[in-house]
């Protein structure tokens, strides 16, 4: 199970945020809820009573008796209900079911075209997930989407995505609220990665930062724990950002193009076709890399170098712990990640690259959709959404 707790401790003024205590996945005595918040043994057992009505903890066996009576223990109940989460890609798409512990129960990824809109593709999609959900008898709590663009994230809207036509300020979230009546949250695919990446490979990493190579290219960063967005949701765009032009570079002394493209899977294969090498894609990039082509192994361990030149000022100025390289062009093999690791080590400043690690996804391809069920997950088991659903059921 995915620990979904806060970096930060939680208040114990109300049965939510007691139940903050239980999203580390151990079992406690409530008792020992008591002595860790300092509450009443009354004011913590009509609580955890609450929480047990609820159905988000559950009995968890007994603790060791020190006399008399062992003392029941009690521990979050992940299957107390699930997430819808779609991961929308250019190309493809994957929706899934995972309960409230992170845990995927069930899947389904199709092709599709970013460009055929939000209305037809959302249709669909949609359609999977209600298929998935009539094999799954638990409440659905939230859908959680991730879109190939940037976000704002208080209202859910695509803002200007340049690989979504159509999509510009299109309200998502009322969309899927007319099939599923439930809180629809809606964020960029690269931050969605990011959660997923750092919840399920690196628990104890506050500061991450996951880059996505593939038909563009896109940061998500987590910092002190929390991921961050920016002031208008559009963090992390790493596509736009112009690359210097090293010494010695193949590239024209007048070239200033931007990251993407110059290093972004469409941009890699665009050089491929112009050496006479079949490759209209990033999948094509991938096979190629996958099946020894020197010419596509080369190219995808220069745009490592020039995706290198960008990270290594960001982390001259952010000094994240681990940076983690995902998207079909990072899976291909490890070129792209020694092409960065060659420049990031070399141009960073030393106290920022002494303990950085630099490495490749290690999510799998379901990390985009574990990513929103996280995010989900977090939103609806908050300390105030969990005090609503107990004030709510004991007014039913």
């Amino acid at each position: 199970m995915v620990d979904l707790t806060s970096p930060t401790t939680p208040s114990t003024t109300g049965a939510g945020e007691i139940f903050q205590l239980f999203l580390d996945g151990q079992a406690r005595t409530k008792a020992e809820v008591a002595a860790s918040t300092g509450l009443s043994r009354s004011t913590v057992a009509a609580r955890i009573d609450a929480l047990l009505a609820s159905g988000l903890i559950q009995a968890a066996g007994e603790a060791t008796s020190t006399g008399g009576r062992p003392p029941a223990r009690v521990a979050f109940n992940p299957r107390a209900g699930v997430c819808l989460a779609v991961d929308l890609g250019a190309t493809h798409a994957t929706v899934a079911v995972a309960d409230l512990g992170g845990r995927i129960l069930d899947a389904s990824t199709r092709k599709i075209d970013i460009g055929d809109g939000p209305e037809p593709l959302l249709e669909r999609l949609l359609d999977d997930g209600a298929t998935l959900l009539k094999g799954i008898d638990l409440p659905l709590l939230g859908v959680g989407v991730g879109v190939p663009g940037p976000v704002e994230h208080s209202t859910g809207r695509p803002t200007n995505p340049p690989i979504m036509p159509g999509w510009d300020r299109f309200d998502v979230p009322g969309y899927v609220q007319r099939l599923f009546d439930v809180p629809v949250l809606v964020d960029n695919d690269v931050n969605i990665l990011a959660v997923g990446e750092q919840a399920t490979s690196w628990p104890q990493t506050h500061d991450l930062l996951f880059v996505k190579v593939a038909t563009g290219i896109g940061a998500g960063l987590i910092s002190g724990g929390q991921l961050q967005r920016g002031a208008q949701g559009s963090a992390g765009d790493l596509g736009h950002v112009r690359v210097p032009r090293p010494a010695g570079s193949r590239r024209p002394v007048d070239d200033d193009r931007d990251l993407e493209a110059i290093a972004s899977g469409t941009a890699i294969a665009e050089a491929l076709r112009a050496q006479g090498i079949d490759a209209a894609g990033s999948a094509d990039v991938a096979d190629l890399v996958r099946g020894g082509n020197a010419a596509a192994i080369d190219a995808t361990r220069q745009a490592g170098r020039d995706l290198g030149e960008v990270l290594a000022t960001v982390v001259s100025l952010l000094n994240p712990s681990v940076i983690v390289l995902g998207g079909i062009i990072a899976r291909a093999g490890e070129h792209l990640l020694a092409g960065v690791r060659e420049v990031v080590y070399q141009r960073s400043i030393p106290l920022a690259t002494q303990h950085l690690t630099i490495v490749q996804s290690q999510a799998g391809e379901h990390s985009g959709v574990l990513g929103a069920a996280i995010m989900v997950s977090r939103h609806v088991l908050s300390a105030a959404n969990v005090d609503a659903r107990i004030a709510a059921e004991q007014r039913s």
